[in-house]
């Protein structure tokens, strides 16, 4: 690939990553819909990389205050509001790893197809939308009660089905057990890590036996844009959220689902 189709796949990763639009369907479209050569995994595995490194730089702080205090909570019964943040976000992570490791091959032979994402993202779009007008937003992530927790981390496994949007349907999930939309989106972005840090590894094991030469300069650069579009992405996403709501994005995943079915159908 050359570096100009490294940049906008990386601009492209960066920027849907985060918001519930799925940034799995736009990969995988973007290069069928204008004819690019496939990008490679070594290529997924570089911007995986770079929205990791994004959502750990900002939560930087969160993320050290939830580290130690779960470490604390180690030997404690009575863990903070921190340590049980931390707790959610690792109990959160493991049906998205169970699902994963048992339907992987599944997903990719069947459900990698123009038609189930779709399908995918006009349902899942529809559901963002009901989910927001009729959101209660009574709580913050930090007073989540752990059946709230294991719906979202429930929630979060249908995004293994290409077109779901791994942050749109935990934030749908999150409206849904009464999060407010700030605090969903915060819930959503922490989980993010270890989903985001398992699919890198994951594919980064399958590159192990692969002998083929490695383009450093797409790597690099898919690294490096897809990183910055991703902080300045979870940045304004956040700080404008309250304004805007969900509706935007359910209104563009209507029009791509429409324009998909449209196209291979």
């Amino acid at each position: 690939m050359d570096n100009f189709h490294a940049v906008v796949l990386a601009l492209l990763q960066g920027l849907t990553e985060f918001l519930p639009i799925s940034s799995s369907a736009h990969l995988i479209l973007v290069p069928l819909l204008v004819d690019w050569p496939d990008q490679g995994l070594a290529f997924d595995v570089a911007v995986h990389f770079g929205t990791l490194t994004a959502v750990v730089v900002y939560f930087r702080r969160e993320l050290g205050g939830m580290s130690r205090a779960w470490l604390a909570s180690l030997r404690t019964r009575y863990p903070d509001d921190e340590a049980k943040l931390a707790w959610a976000v690792i109990l959160g992570t493991i049906p998205l790893g169970l699902f994963g490791l048992l339907f992987h091959d599944f997903i990719e032979t069947e459900l990698r197809s123009p038609l189930v994402i779709a399908m995918a993202t006009i349902g899942f779009g529809l559901l963002l939308w009901w989910a927001d007008t009729r959101a209660r937003q009574s709580h913050c992530e930090a007073s989540m009660k752990w059946h709230e927790v294991a719906v979202i981390a429930f929630a979060q496994a249908l995004a293994l089905i290409p077109g779901t949007s791994r942050s749109g349907i935990t934030i749908t999930a999150g409206l849904m057990m009464g999060l407010d939309r700030k605090a969903a989106a915060r819930f959503s972005f922490l989980l993010s890590i270890p989903a985001i840090l398992m699919a890198a590894v994951y594919e980064s094991t399958r590159l192990l036996g692969a002998e083929q030469p490695v383009a450093w300069t797409p790597l690099l650069l898919g690294v490096s844009v897809s990183a910055v579009s991703a902080y300045l992405c979870i940045h304004w996403f956040l700080k404008l959220l309250d304004r805007i709501g969900m509706l935007p994005f359910v209104i563009y995943r209507l029009l791509l689902g429409v324009v998909l079915v449209g196209v291979f159908v």
